[in-house]
């Protein structure tokens, strides 16, 4: 794809429940000719690049099961092409430039006939939008547009209307529960994975053993030490059993000793698996968006190595790669600072300073990982600039990190 408007960056912007399950993601699709500045202007001047990107790609790649919530301007939301995308799986978002008019209320009740979701994006109380509240499903309010007593006297009204509350832009533990009390249903924005403060916290039981294992194997210990390890520790015996009899494995024979285990599996793969499991502890599920986060990053970053043939007299760089995107994330997990974290891993130079500081190239592998996650792609351009990594290059390996990811369930 030669010319600019088919070559785009992808951003998802997770969406959670009360449990703080994933339920969804705000789907932004954004011309690599940065340009396009104005998000608005990108909008009406790109529906046709995005229609042509979501039908070349699929929706089943980029969300699994997951909603995909996707922002519409007025002449797209009255377009035929709207027609084409999965209502089972998208929400159609009213943004809130777009003037509530007669024809505009009908067309969203025709959608709602037809199988979509619809949900008001941005949305500030007001009375022409009462005809709305009966037929969206969901209303996004934009917590730090509005004030304490504007917020509450809002949510007041819309808990008598027959909408999910959405709470955006919540970028803070104290922000999610504050939203949660007020009675909002979903949350939108990575407070999740920014807490406001990192404390030294007792790592639990599986969490340490999980750490110990992890240490074994990246310090190439003996199988019986290993394996003594998920002796003293059940559940991950299980675990792990499960995961070698999975079908993700494709395994001929049935796998039924540790040690058999151990050895089909391999120190690369059971590293692997070590790092995925720290993050689905607990939740028993590949829903948790530390882990689905985490993962996504760790496989970018392994097959975008893989893809540019990076540090090609580095046989083990890209396996370094997914480490370091996997461990990106353990200080939030343990809600412990990065480098007493990693004082309890023996990992490789390069590895600790990306983590503990962003710094050398895999420091940069890792912040061009981050600047998708926040949708920030001008800094991803800028760190583009400095490798020989293309923005197409870059689209793929991001579609098929997330596609991985969105498989996680079969072997965790």
């Amino acid at each position: 794809m030669s010319d600019a408007q088919d070559i785009f960056f992808l951003g998802r912007q997770p969406i959670l429940d009360r449990e703080q399950n994933i339920f969804g993601y705000e789907l932004l699709f954004r011309s690599a000719d940065i340009s396009f500045a104005d998000i608005t202007d990108y909008l009406q001047a790109g529906a046709s690049v995005i229609m042509h990107a979501l039908s070349g790609f699929g929706f089943s790649e980029v969300l699994g099961t997951h909603k995909g919530f996707f922002n519409v301007t007025g002449e797209l939301l009255m377009s035929d092409a709207l027609e084409l995308l999965p209502r089972e799986q998208i929400v159609i978002e009213i943004l809130e430039s777009i003037e509530i008019t007669g024809e505009i209320i009908n067309r969203c009740r025709e959608l709602k006939e037809k199988g979509f979701s619809l949900a008001l994006d941005d949305n500030f109380y007001a009375p022409e939008y009462e005809p709305l509240y009966n037929i969206v499903d969901i209303v996004k309010i934009d917590i730090l547009e509005i004030d304490g007593p504007a917020l509450n006297e809002m949510v007041r009204i819309l808990k008598n209307r027959p909408v999910t509350l959405l709470a955006e832009k919540v970028e803070t533990t104290e922000q999610f529960k504050e939203c949660q009390d007020l009675g909002f249903q979903l949350f939108q924005g990575y407070y999740f994975a920014r807490p406001s403060v990192l404390k030294k916290k007792r790592v639990d039981v599986s969490g340490t053993a999980l750490l110990r294992l992890l240490q074994l194997v990246l310090q190439d210990a003996e199988i019986k030490e290993i394996e003594e390890t998920f002796k003293q520790n059940p559940g991950l015996t299980y675990n792990l059993l499960r995961l070698v009899n999975s079908v993700a494995l494709g395994m001929r024979e049935r796998i039924e000793t540790l040690r058999h285990a151990l050895m089909v599996l391999g120190l690369q793969q059971l590293r692997r698996w070590v790092q995925l499991a720290l993050y689905s502890r607990g939740s028993g599920k590949g829903n948790a968006p530390l882990l689905e986060t985490a993962a996504v990053r760790g496989r970018l970053m392994e097959l975008i190595v893989m893809k540019q043939c990076l540090q090609p007299e580095d046989k083990e760089y890209a396996d370094r790669a997914f480490m370091t995107g996997m461990l990106s994330l353990i200080d939030v997990l343990f809600e412990t600072p990065m480098e007493e974290v990693i004082k309890q891993l023996n990992l490789a130079d390069d590895v600790r300073r990306a983590l503990h500081s962003r710094e050398g190239d895999m420091g940069r592998l890792l912040l061009l990982a981050e600047s998708l996650e926040v949708m920030d792609f001008q800094k991803a351009v800028a760190i583009l600039g400095e490798s020989s990594c293309t923005v197409n290059t870059l689209f793929e390996a991001q579609l098929e990190a997330i596609n991985w990811a969105n498989r996680l369930d079969e072997i965790i």
